[in-house]
């Protein structure tokens, strides 16, 4: 089977945590079934220049065209994206990039049977114009914003639900996105959920003599509560929640990992509230720091107003640290018991309820850690073979995939 994964949420040279769930789908795919061949091409925007004065628009210009990560060919094209005008234009350039880039890779002889697309949009309308010129089938997986934020604007919408009837079957990481799929006229029976695991080597356990041991490597206090709260460094993510929370513990510290344009307006509501003595930003982690961050603590925060699969929930528990998360779309699909966490309302108040409930009656690490292992790739890996198997079938099975399954007349011709 030969896969051609398009998106543009994929890590790179320049940016190795950027979409990184999507590279860890893929990864596992291939651990599970080593006929499984993958080519991805994850365009970034186009930016004419390297100097660090640009910020993160100088990121994009480093990125290399083309580049090896875990054994996989990656190929980065770049697509035009226009300030204030992004959204109705986006989904033009971005076709124009991947036709012109996958135009050159047939050329040099690439062959490929499915198209694997992530993010509806406007990834997944690019990828539905290309693949029906190739008459070729396709999926696309909803992460999130693309069906629980971006369809409040009617243009994108249209387009979405296009997509939706168009593809050869749609998947998304939870099933809260899945019904919101259906709602927006998905039809049920080429629908699926494929949730995110998490990578239980990375994410080691550390019972408790290993969390104090990770506290000591890591400059942390050796007393008193210590909580992490990962994510962007944006308004959605809720960080400015959980910091006002830690008004209600005046014993505990607070450690903040991630980057992002809110960066200075928390730091100034952090020495508002007198509280920055007691507040840390890491700044940006690989995984491999972000698990002995997650081992150190005692809970991890998520006080998202939106989430698809928070794949940082599964990433704490499987380090033996339990969770406090708001109860919005698909979270409750990740903390379902007590040995996980505890769900709360998006407020401080509730935050700080609910932090305070948890550390009266922390489950045992090794209970966090034994819950998290129900959520290996083993299951999703398993159902994306079967599902992508049956895509590209020259006389598609009539059976379905766990939410469901579309049959596909498999035709190749050229852009």
């Amino acid at each position: 089977m030969k896969l051609l994964t398009i998106t543009t949420l994929y890590p790179n040279a320049t940016d190795p945590k950027h979409g990184v769930f999507v590279e860890n789908r893929l990864r596992h795919l291939r651990q599970h079934y080593p006929d499984v061949e993958c080519t991805v091409i994850a365009p970034v925007p186009w930016f004419p220049f390297r100097h660090g004065v640009f910020g993160q628009y100088s990121q994009y210009a480093s990125v290399p065209r083309v580049e090896q990560r875990y054994g996989i060919t990656v190929y980065h094209p770049r697509y035009v994206v226009v300030p204030k005008v992004g959204m109705q234009l986006t989904p033009h350039t971005l076709t124009r990039c991947l036709k012109k880039q996958i135009s050159t890779l047939l050329q040099q002889g690439l062959e490929f049977d499915l198209i694997d697309g992530h993010y509806f949009f406007p990834d997944g309308v690019a990828i539905a114009n290309v693949a029906e010129q190739l008459n070729k089938p396709f999926t696309v997986t909803a992460r999130g914003t693309d069906i629980n934020l971006i369809p409040q604007y009617p243009g994108p919408l249209r387009q979405i639900k296009h997509v939706l009837q168009r593809s050869s079957h749609n998947l998304a990481v939870c099933e809260a996105l899945r019904q919101t799929m259906i709602m927006y006229g998905a039809e049920p029976a080429k629908s699926s959920t494929a949730r995110n695991g998490v990578d239980l080597n990375v994410f080691r356990f550390a019972d408790q003599e290993k969390q104090h041991a990770l506290r000591e490597k890591l400059g942390l206090p050796c007393e008193g509560p210590i909580f992490i709260s990962v994510g962007l460094l944006i308004q959605r993510k809720g960080h400015h929640l959980v910091i006002e929370a830690m008004q209600s513990h005046p014993t505990a510290h607070l450690l903040i990992a991630g980057t992002g344009p809110e960066h200075n307006n928390l730091k100034q509501l952090a020495n508002k509230l007198r509280l920055s003595n007691r507040v840390t930003f890491l700044g940006a982690l690989s995984q491999p720091e972000l698990a002995d961050y997650f081992g150190a603590c005692d809970l991890s925060v998520l006080a998202s107003d939106r989430e698809g699969w928070a794949n940082v929930l599964l990433e704490s528990m499987s380090c033996g640290t339990p969770v406090v998360a708001t109860n919005i779309w698909g979270t409750p699909e990740v903390v379902q018991t007590p040995n996980a966490g505890l769900l709360v309302e998006r407020n401080r108040k509730d935050i700080a309820r609910g932090i305070t409930e948890l550390l009266a009656n922390l489950p045992s690490r090794q209970s966090t850690r034994f819950y998290a292992e129900q959520f290996s790739w083993d299951e999703t890996s398993h159902l994306l073979y079967q599902l992508f198997t049956r895509l590209t079938s020259p006389c598609p099975a009539t059976s379905k995939p766990t939410q469901g399954a579309t049959v596909h007349e498999d035709k190749e011709t050229q852009l």
